[in-house]
């Protein structure tokens, strides 16, 4: 699986490499990180990704994502899977960017077009969630047709079956390179 591209951005697939360089805070050769990432939600998905990879093997497309701003490369954020397809043909997705990249799309671009894939790699539906007080991250997953399906004490629980129509997507179509 190679790049996912949208009209901004890059979404990059993980490998082990790149999650330990993270988890390292030590960018690679070529590597170009703004100001600020790896972020802590970054290093989470890095730490998860890497335990997928030893206990299952590498998810492959149902992985982890650096997102990258098409511009010029430079990482921006992360997002991806938490595994592969589950019995019920569900994914779980987690996505964030650093704080001096919000409030520009970015987050909706990069989810719709994670969205996208799952539909393209056969999931039946996608399933995300956000703490009550993240509001900007539920305006995210209701811009992109997830909807709230429940909710408890700390958490907010979205679901979107994509056997519904995809959503208007602004032109952001993702493609793979």
């Amino acid at each position: 699986m190679g790049d996912v591209l949208t009209p901004r951005l890059v979404l990059h697939p993980m490998s082990p490499a790149d999650a330990e360089r993270l988890l390292a805070r030590t960018p690679g050769a070529g590597d170009r990180w703004a100001a600020g990432y790896p972020a802590e939600v970054d290093l989470v998905g890095a730490r998860n990704f890497l335990t997928t990879c030893t206990e299952q093997g590498d998810p492959g497309p149902f992985g982890s994502y650096e997102i990258r701003r098409r511009a010029d490369g430079t990482a921006i954020g992360g997002l991806g899977f938490h595994g592969p397809v589950d019995e019920e043909g569900s994914v779980t997705i987690g996505y964030g960017l650093i704080p001096s990249e919000r409030g520009r799309g970015y987050a909706t671009e990069a989810l719709r077009a994670l969205v996208e894939l799952a539909r393209r790699l056969g999931a039946r539906s996608v399933r995300g969630d956000t703490s009550h007080d993240n509001v900007a991250s539920q305006h995210v997953m209701a811009a992109v047709g997830l909807r709230l399906v429940a909710e408890d004490d700390q958490l907010k629980y979205y679901e979107l079956a994509l056997t519904d129509p995809a959503p208007a997507e602004d032109g952001a179509v993702a493609e793979a390179r």
